[in-house]
């Protein structure tokens, strides 16, 4: 008896989630400014688009990986979890708005690449795209809640940051639309 609960007092303090935390006002704060889609951030939501239809159009792995690292999208769509979480419809209705208008800019933009590329030929990058399955909707929960836990927490974790844009990418399915 003694040995389980020398174990569970062990596992509570090793999960405990209290001495990371960052204070919520910052969180709430850079969520905020992470969801407006504006000149700088909007190029590079065009450039990322650009990188990752070219991927798509020839069939790399590596290109699309890089073009899920550079990709803005993930600001807005924390945002609209955030503003579920506290109840904020303002926040709400700009991250929507800007999800909104940054898929329309990917998709415009992926035309435009898809309708002036030489290549036609639908590769099977591209073509995996077209068939979401069930596990995509749970590793984007699971990824969530990855990424809601480094941003809400001190320190660098930006290799979670990086590691969820990748694993909850919207840009190569926008790319596909396009």
């Amino acid at each position: 008896m003694n040995v389980v609960k020398i174990l569970y007092n062990e596992l509570k303090e090793r999960l405990d989630l209290t001495p990371d935390k960052e204070n919520e006002s910052t969180v709430i704060d850079n969520v905020r400014c992470a969801v407006e889609f504006r000149g700088v951030t909007l190029w590079i939501l065009i450039f990322a688009v650009q990188i990752a239809s070219i991927g798509l159009n020839i069939d790399s792995v590596h290109m699309i990986f890089g073009a899920m690292l550079i990709s803005p999208l993930m600001g807005p769509i924390i945002g609209t979890g955030l503003a579920v979480g506290i109840n904020d419809m303002e926040l709400m209705k700009r991250s929507l708005r800007n999800l909104f208008t940054a898929s329309l800019f990917a998709v415009f933009a992926a035309t435009i690449y898809f309708w002036i590329s030489p290549l036609s030929e639908a590769q099977s990058e591209l073509l995996s795209r077209t068939s979401p399955t069930m596990y995509d909707v749970i590793v984007a929960f699971i990824g969530g809640a990855a990424g809601f836990l480094a941003l809400s927490s001190t320190g660098n974790r930006i290799q979670v940051i990086v590691g969820v844009a990748i694993s909850t990418a919207l840009l190569p399915p926008l790319c596909t639309v396009g």
